[in-house]
């Protein structure tokens, strides 16, 4: 059964790859309650500040002497507190005794006629929709990594009930907090949220006359700025991180299908050529026109599993060629022993005998050569090549024909390039098997006392190395023919079965191992007329 690719956790990976950038986004959301703080305390700075100048004003025109000791008059410092706070908006300010009994509100003053005004807060409007939803997505997204949902940088509780107050400023219990301290010692600021959600901030601070704390001023603002400033920032950071996760999903999904689909499909087509359960198929033309690592990928791959056919079909024709060349000397040793045993004649037994031998001796040819020829590319893949000059092998094998020429037998003459080497990258061994497979050819059909050229120079980085005889050359429908498996064509000079018909196989076997190319053809006259036969080697140079 095939695996089908798992497509999802490569998927997966792009898109952890791709979200790392988002999460660093997300991350600047934790540093949020930094810069909230900051415009915090700037502002419970700048409201402590507003609150010194009311008490400092407050001793120095609301204060009285009252049974031989300093005293906030009330109906000095209402008036005072009134008009110091009417400039600011949504603030009020309160004067309580030190023993915490409320001295003047802001916002309670004398009318005309001598009437009590009591003038209600105007409070700014609470935050709208969309910025309690801004706030509320902060909230939980900063929750659920910190493991806390309150709001940093708000403390303290919500506003208290005493009608006094008018909803606005702390409870009992908290003024007593704010103004039961020392004379000298900074009071903590109260900041907190009504029921509307409005941001407050409430400071106070000593009034002080002759070195005595004679009352407290606490001085409550809302801090919507804040809010404004906060809010500006969240839908910034949200916003980005939205576009960047929105960007990241778009981005990881187009990796996934230029990717991850092609290299899901690629795993698929290997997959089938490993069961074999498919041919060459070839790969769809959308991935292998690809110009890109993928489409290289999807072509070698392509090109390997034709490869891979074309060895297995070669492999296929060569089992059959082997079993068909086998068969006819077995045929003829068969049918050779099965008339032996009917024959009384000694000189038809003896005659009958040979052809076994014969045969046999074209057996163990085969054989031989079927096993060179099959183990040769592996042995070549393993071999380690070095420099080869072929100008001094072509000098080294010339010199051996002539110290072991016979008589009668051609003459061998070598023209390479005075003083210059051939060199080339291979295995010396099987290039000199080349070379003695051709040039045993070549003797083969040269005339009595003919003449064989080997030939050698470099042309535009090759190496051409050419053997030429003055034989019978090659019929032209057979310039490719020669080379085949078994195919065999001898002078009739030689006996039946000397030669297995894998020689020049084998040599073109050899040299394209070489990533090099052999080829014949036929030398001829000024007239056209044959005049011997050439084979032409070429390889690359050696470092070319």
């Amino acid at each position: 059964m095939t695996r089908k690719p798992r497509l999802s956790r490569l998927l997966r990976d792009i898109l952890l790859v791709n979200i790392l950038p988002v999460a660093l986004i997300f991350a600047a959301l934790l540093y949020l309650d930094q810069y909230q703080q900051g415009l915090l305390a700037a502002e419970v700075a700048a409201l402590r500040e507003q609150a010194r100048i009311y008490a400092g004003a407050i001793a120095e025109t609301a204060v009285q002497e009252s049974n031989g000791a300093p005293a906030v008059n009330p109906n000095l410092a209402g008036p005072l507190l009134f008009s110091l706070t009417a400039p600011t908006p949504y603030a009020q300010a309160l004067i309580y005794g030190p023993d915490g009994t409320l001295i003047a509100n802001s916002r309670v003053h004398n009318g005309p006629g001598g009437a009590i005004i009591s003038e209600p807060l105007g409070a700014p409007p609470p935050p709208g929709l969309f910025s309690r939803a801004v706030s509320f997505v902060y909230d939980h997204l900063s929750g659920s990594v910190t493991g806390n949902e309150d709001e940093s940088g708000i403390v303290g509780q919500d506003a208290g009930e005493d009608p006094n107050t008018l909803g606005w400023q702390p409870d009992a219990r908290t003024v007593l907090e704010l103004t039961g301290s020392a004379t000298g010692q900074e009071i903590p600021p109260f900041v907190r949220r009504d029921d509307n959600g409005i941001l407050l901030i409430t400071v106070s601070e000593p009034i002080t006359a002759s070195q005595q704390n004679v009352g407290t001023v606490l001085l409550t603002r809302e801090a919507n700025e804040v809010d404004a400033a906060v809010l500006s920032v969240r839908i910034s950071i949200l916003g980005l991180f939205a576009l960047a996760l929105l960007l990241t999903v778009i981005v990881s999904l187009y990796l996934s299908r230029t990717i991850a689909s092609p290299i899901s499909r690629l795993a698929g087509a290997a997959e089938r050529l490993r069961e074999g359960r498919t041919r060459a198929q070839p790969m769809p033309e959308a991935i292998t026109a690809r110009n890109d690592e993928i489409g290289t990928l999807a072509r070698t791959l392509e090109s390997s599993a034709k490869a891979l056919w074309a060895r297995m079909d070669a492999i296929e024709r060569f089992a059959a060629d082997v079993s068909h060349e086998i068969k006819n000397p077995l045929s003829s040793i068969r049918s050779a022993i099965e008339t032996l045993t009917i024959v009384e004649d000694p000189t038809r037994a003896a005659r009958l005998l040979a052809i076994i031998s014969q045969d046999v001796q074209r057996l163990d040819r085969l054989i031989t050569d079927i096993s060179d020829s099959s183990r040769l590319d592996a042995e070549l893949s393993r071999s380690k090549h070095e420099i080869v000059d072929m100008a001094r092998m072509l000098q080294t094998l010339a010199e051996i024909h002539d110290a072991t020429r016979k008589a009668g037998s051609p003459l061998m003459e070598v023209d390479v390039p005075p003083g210059e080497g051939l060199f080339v990258s291979g295995s010396e061994t099987r290039l000199v098997q080349v070379l003695r497979n051709l040039i045993g050819n070549a003797i083969s059909f040269s005339p009595t006392q003919g003449h064989i050229w080997l030939r050698g120079r470099e042309t535009g980085g090759i190496i051409e190395l050419s053997v030429e005889d003055e034989g019978p050359g090659i019929p032209d429908a057979k310039l490719d023919s020669i080379f085949d498996r078994f195919y065999s064509e001898r002078p009739s000079t030689e006996t039946f079965g000397s030669h297995s018909g894998l020689g020049l196989s084998i040599s073109r076997q050899i040299v394209e191992a070489h990533q090099g190319r052999i080829s014949a053809e036929n030398r001829r006259d000024e007239a056209g007329h044959i005049i011997g036969a050439r084979f032409v080697i070429r390889l690359p140079k050696a470092g070319g």
